[in-house]
């Protein structure tokens, strides 16, 4: 069922500048796990470290994108419009939605981006001038666990919609065919929309089938070294937006994509993020010429008498 939905449009000012490196860097001589900076095909999303400016590495692990995060650390959802045409994002963080504040559902509002258009989205919408910061911070201390919400901590959402646009109108009406060829035009018509409601329906995203599967929520690990993170709500910053009208094409997302987050330490030991092994000699067969078995460096020689 199509429904008119009034959303907050963008007027946040374009970055001109070029992205940053990845601030941590997957260790290369041993098998590195697969990473990215930006996940999604009608936008290309990536989480970004504000301090650095550097889009945070995302790792891919038993079917699900990690980040890892630090607390204290201020960040933002950076999302690109690929498309040449306006999208609408329904954004969430921790199961909340970062416009409104309600418990995030797909139906709700959320931000539209102009064709190729792209921002930081930096916090919690509190105004058409200000948001709260998005601040990485102990589970406890998120902003969903203090107003009640802590199941869906630690994971990042945005899904994705595109515009109905208005068919264009009719061309001039030709003259009327015979039954017999109105029958046969009528039948051909109907096989082809057949077909492509048919199409449409196989081409649904397969995201938002992934990620039912898994659950949302903290890391399940055997040992959690440092406490799980969420997303506080930090100090008020000013940003601006407006208001325009959006129309979506269908009810349910044309792309929706899942980012999981924790501290490194947590990644590290769930084995999200691999530790390179530690180097260690090789120590030959038979007579050795460096016989000691670790490197070092040259010490100091004995005191004198």
């Amino acid at each position: 069922m199509k429904r008119r939905v009034f959303s907050t449009v963008l007027a946040l000012t374009a970055l001109t500048t070029g992205l940053s490196a990845c601030a941590e860097s997957p260790a290369r001589p041993f098998a590195p796990p697969t990473t990215s900076s930006r996940i999604g095909s009608l936008m290309q999303i990536a989480i970004v470290d504000r301090t650095s400016g550097a889009e945070l590495p995302i790792y891919r692990h038993r079917g699900e994108y990690w980040v890892a995060g630090r607390p204290g650390a201020r960040y933002a959802i950076r999302a690109r419009n690929a498309m040449g045409e306006r999208l609408m994002a329904v954004m969430s963080v921790d199961g909340v939605n970062v416009v409104t504040g309600e418990t995030a559902g797909i139906g709700q509002t959320g931000y539209v981006f102009g064709a190729r258009e792209f921002s930081d989205i930096t916090g919690w919408r509190k105004s058409d001038s200000q948001i709260a910061a998005f601040e990485f911070a102990a589970a406890g201390n998120s902003y969903a666990s203090r107003t009640g919400r802590p199941d869906d901590v630690g994971v990042i959402g945005v899904a994705m919609f595109r515009e109905n646009i208005p068919a264009p109108p009719p061309p001039s009406v030709a003259p009327s065919p015979s039954r017999d060829e109105y029958s046969s035009r009528d039948g051909k018509l109907r096989s082809e929309s057949s077909s492509m409601g048919d199409a449409r329906a196989k081409s649904a995203p397969a995201e938002a089938a992934a990620s039912a599967e898994a659950p949302a929520g903290s890391l399940a690990r055997r040992q959690a070294p440092a406490p799980s993170l969420g997303t506080a709500h930090g100090r008020r910053e000013t940003s601006y937006v407006g208001k325009t009208n959006f129309e979506r094409a269908q009810s349910t997302p044309d792309e929706v994509v899942r980012i999981r987050y924790d501290s490194r330490e947590n990644l590290i030991a769930a084995g999200v993020i691999p530790v390179p092994p530690t180097p260690r000699w090789p120590r030959p067969a038979g007579p050795s010429p460096f016989p000691g078995s670790d490197p070092g460096y040259v010490p100091d020689p004995p005191a004198r008498y």
